[in-house]
């Protein structure tokens, strides 16, 4: 009696939440139901919900109903066509929230599908849940900067030992690390709030932790809070501390998600920001933001001037180091999209994961453990990691095309504000190719 009664409860709950969308249908409504299908794809893929601050009720709710897999699908199919029958506004707004929630619903089918076995390649993968396909370079493209790289480094043998050797003398104590990383949080969060009003509860929690694929991470709680996390397993260098203070904190994943909460959840009363799909076009945005964000609150020479003064002093590394450096990191940065087409290769079946970690140690210039810990990130997180290059590339261009350039910083701080504070998905800031 009991199994028929849940029996029949499921299917009840099921023909509701899949019954066609009816004219009276808002985008509040449809705004919900996303949430909870979000919800009910966290309980199949342990990493797909980044962050969630909306009613706990939606959350009991969704572990409640249990949704198969097929009836998650469904049920997204049918609210992609709720979003189409609503008819679009005039306001430049509300036509970002639909476009943002039929993207989002669309990466959400594609999530599940992945889930139910379908095959993609590294490309149709990134495509369908991140709205974009990252640039290929072949093998000489690599070969070319390293070979710049090669005339700067002192020493004999390969260019990959050579610059092993060299970048050591540039680690972080690591009882240092934490005044190293308060020192650089301090001084993004400062710089960040000279051009960007934020709450004046917004805060943050700092670890440090280990065993993990990532180098940082940023778990929003909601209420303007943040939890950043700092993985200490690999040696850290001395420019990651700006790095990683400016993309996980200011004006980086912290801020995105508090003007999220601030404009559009609080003001707004949109709820589809309370949750944060991470294998979704949502993320090309936010980590390109936050790659970006580093360049806006240090421009020109200012991060070189800052590090110079503070960070390596802190670390116990002589300034006078830092100029050959910056010149060598500037150009081990034009490798940054040799991690894409390593996973493209390994995600697509043409070479072994040893393979992928020997290329990324010839091409990528990075140690054993570094390669290792990256294809590590890669089986986890899969074609993710386009978003990280890409996404801040997308953004740049977008930023200058709005008359953000280098030499309008404060129109490059506005138009960036307002790109944190919207809805606005990889196609809405793609610059079409001349």
């Amino acid at each position: 009696m009991k199994l028929a009664i849940f029996t029949t409860l499921g299917i009840f709950l099921f023909v509701a939440i899949c019954r066609p969308q009816d004219s009276k249908q808002s985008m509040d409504d449809i705004s919900k139901r996303y949430v909870k299908l979000v919800l009910s794809v966290g309980e199949y893929d342990p990493n797909y919900v980044d962050a969630y601050y909306g009613p706990e009720k939606w959350q009991e709710e969704a572990k409640a109903e249990h949704l198969s897999l097929d009836q998650i699908h469904e049920s997204a199919q049918s609210l992609l066509t709720g979003v189409a029958s609503i008819p679009v506004s005039s306001d430049s707004m509300i036509q970002l929230r639909h476009q943002y929630l039929a993207k989002q619903l669309q990466a959400l089918s594609a999530r599940v599908d992945m889930l139910r076995g379908k095959k993609f390649t590294f490309d149709e993968e990134s495509k369908a849940l991140y709205d974009a396909v990252s640039p290929s370079y072949p093998d000489e493209h690599y070969r070319a900067i390293l070979k710049q790289i090669e005339t700067l480094l002192p020493g004999t043998g390969t260019v990959q030992s050579r610059y092993e050797t060299y970048r050591q003398q540039f680690i972080l104590p690591k009882d240092k690390l934490d005044p190293i990383f308060q020192a650089a949080i301090k001084e993004c969060k400062k710089r960040t709030k000279e051009h960007l009003q934020l709450p004046e509860n917004e805060d943050f929690k700092l670890e440090y932790v280990t065993g993990k694929p990532w180098s940082g991470y940023n778990w929003y709680k909601g209420n303007y809070q943040s939890l950043i996390q700092v993985n200490t397993d690999l040696p850290i260098t001395v420019e990651r501390a700006v790095d990683l203070g400016a993309h996980e904190g200011y004006p980086g994943h912290h801020v995105y998600n508090v003007l999220l909460e601030q404009h559009l959840v609080k003001e707004r009363g949109w709820m589809e920001f309370t949750v944060y799909p991470l294998y979704s076009p949502q993320s090309l945005i936010a980590e390109g933001t936050a790659n970006y964000g580093i360049q806006v609150a240090f421009p020109g020479k200012e991060r070189e001037e800052f590090e110079k003064n503070v960070i390596f002093p802190l670390a116990g590394i002589d300034p006078k180091l830092a100029g050959t450096y910056y010149e060598i990191q500037g150009l081990v940065k034009e490798l940054s999209y040799a991690p894409n087409d390593a996973a493209r290769r390994y995600l697509d079946g043409k070479i072994t994961k040893e393979q992928a970690v020997q290329w990324l140690v010839e091409f990528g210039l990075m140690t054993q453990d570094q390669a290792s810990k990256r294809m590590s990130f890669v089986e986890q997180y899969r074609s993710y990691v386009i978003n990280y290059n890409l996404g801040q590339d997308m953004v740049k261009k977008y930023i200058e095309s709005q008359g953000g350039t280098s030499d309008h910083p404060e129109k490059r701080w506005e138009v960036f504000g307002q790109l944190l504070s919207s809805p606005k998905l990889p196609s809405d800031i793609e610059i079409p190719q001349p």
